[in-house]
């Protein structure tokens, strides 16, 4: 059986030429061992002789085409080269027993060329066809039999063992590539999916990012429009107060996007502290604040969740709670953590048939800090949206809250 099966090229593969080499050397050593022997009388060694010659060029010709070549199991060319092989080789390890050196060539194709039990088998004559021949031809003393015997023997033994061992190592080493070969196309299968998973989780990111700054910046565009748009014949004042809200608004989004561009920090967040920024939107959507404990530093992204829950809470307060509804930020600092929550006193609303992309995404990004979001309504009892997020441990406090 060959061992030149796997995934890919083995180092018996680029070193055949090694072999080649080792072939002939057995070779031209078993025939100048034949010419020089003192019998047989020269007619016989020179039959013998010409037989080994016919050897090499049905190996170049035949034999090492298959030998290099992709294997087949069952190769009946493989059979064909063996039997041509021992055609040549027999009859002149018959005629002169020198000629058995070149078992040491012969014996590896066998392993190199077909399955185990069938290149035991050829083995086999190899070693003990010529000696059972010889003794018949010449009828040698028994001295001589005995030791030409246990010769076949021996290398019998040797070439099964040592034969079979090695294709167990081959086949160990083919049955390594072919796992590696699995391996690199596993790992090959986890970095497009990885890349896959990663697209993916970016493209979530930003479609919360946009909903939780862009859309509800362009939503409070429309509610404000539609506003104005009432009150241009009957309050003026009010409506000149809703255009600079939709002036502020613009401005704001447009500085969200600008932030989204760059990686950055949102705009509310930049170069000030979460408390201010909460003022700040709170200012801008009628709510009052109320902030309670001691305000800590917060890592980055934590504020972000904070910043962006609020967004989405009075987005939704606007659109949902009514125009009369009061709306009141709580932010509530203390050992553990930090608590934010929205509460309206509007006309609520059944959470368990009306949880949009929205609240969806909220829960998701408190839970990407290790933060919980609970939202509390229902029909006629107003709303409270909860956000809970873990305060990493030994951050002193910055201020004290008034």
């Amino acid at each position: 059986m060959t061992a030149r099966t796997g995934a890919g090229p083995h180092i018996w593969d680029g070193s055949f030429r090694l072999w080649d080499v080792y072939f002939a050397l057995v070779w031209l050593a078993t025939l100048v061992t034949v010419l020089g022997t003192d019998r047989p009388g020269w007619p016989v060694r020179a039959v013998a002789a010409g037989l080994l010659v016919l050897l090499a060029p049905w190996y170049v010709a035949v034999g090492r085409p298959l030998l290099v070549g992709e294997p087949v199991p069952d190769d009946p060319r493989a059979l064909r080269y063996l039997i041509g092989e021992m055609a040549l080789f027999l009859p002149s390890a018959v005629l002169v027993g020198e000629t058995r050196l070149m078992t040491f060539a012969l014996v590896p194709q066998c392993f190199m060329t077909m399955r185990v039990p069938r290149a035991l088998i050829a083995v086999a004559v190899i070693n003990i066809a010529p000696v059972v021949g010889w003794v018949l031809l010449w009828w040698p003393s028994g001295r001589e039999v005995f030791f030409n015997s246990l010769f076949a023997v021996v290398s019998l033994v040797f070439s099964a063992a040592v034969g079979s061992w090695v294709i167990q190592i081959i086949e160990q080493s083919r049955e390594r590539a072919d796992l590696i070969a699995e391996l690199d196309a596993s790992r090959s299968e986890v970095a497009r999916l990885s890349a896959a998973h990663g697209a993916l989780a970016e493209r979530e990111r930003m479609a919360r990012e946009i909903h939780d700054t862009l859309a509800q910046g362009f939503t409070s565009l429309l509610m404000l429009t539609q506003a104005v748009e009432a009150e241009l014949a009957t309050d003026v004042a009010e409506a000149r107060r809703h255009l600079r809200l939709m002036d502020e608004t613009a401005r704001q989004n447009l500085a969200e996007a600008r932030a989204l561009v760059a990686g950055g920090a949102p705009a509310d967040l930049a170069g000030t502290s979460l408390p201010d920024a909460l003022g700040r939107l709170a200012d801008r959507h009628g709510a009052a604040l109320d902030l309670c404990g001691p305000v800590r530093a917060l890592p980055a992204g934590r504020e972000v969740v904070a910043l962006r829950a609020c967004q989405e809470a009075l987005t939704n307060a606007r659109r949902h709670a009514g125009s009369s509804a009061q709306v009141t930020i709580r932010v509530r600092y203390d050992e553990e953590g930090l608590t934010v929550s929205v509460q309206d006193d509007g006309c609520g609303f059944d959470p368990s048939v009306a949880d949009g992309y929205g609240l969806a995404g909220l829960r998701a990004r408190a839970a990407e800090v290790g933060g919980k979001a609970r939202v509390d309504s229902a029909p006629g009892t107003g709303t409270t949206v909860t956000v809970r997020l873990p305060v990493s441990a030994g951050v002193r406090s910055e201020s004290e809250a008034p």
